[in-house]
């Protein structure tokens, strides 16, 4: 499970670790955002810090109707435990957790400061 916590501005977050190509690790606080796709973002300063390799230039309708070009990256989150490999986009955002690191997970949010936020694995038989 992995568990965050409402920000005083009514945002779900949660504590992430990353690793670099050279294996250090690098800690961070990101924000859930479910209306992203994606899996991640992270700001260009961090994404030269941790040397993620790059992947591709994607387009992205923002939520005010502007499209958007960013680059994406390679690189590994810690997630439940376990290193997993995701499409980071570079934003001059906080972190954003998108849906697609999500994907499989159930998502429990008490909305309140200072609120729970609980993301757990979904086992389906």
């Amino acid at each position: 499970m992995i568990e965050g916590t409402v920000n005083e501005n009514f945002e779900a977050t949660i504590h992430l670790t990353l690793r670099g190509t050279a294996g250090e690790e690098h800690d961070i606080e990101a924000i859930i955002d479910t209306g992203f796709t994606g899996h991640l973002t992270l700001p260009m300063a961090l994404i030269d810090r941790l040397a993620l390799p790059w992947q591709s230039r994607g387009q992205a309708l923002l939520a005010d109707g502007s499209l958007h070009v960013f680059d994406a990256y390679i690189g590994i989150v810690l997630w439940n435990g376990q290193d997993r490999t995701v499409e980071v986009d570079a934003a001059d955002t906080d972190p954003l957790v998108g849906m697609g690191l999500l994907r499989g997970h159930g998502l429990r949010v008490d909305v309140v400061e200072n609120g729970a936020v609980k993301i757990e694995e979904l086992v389906y038989r």
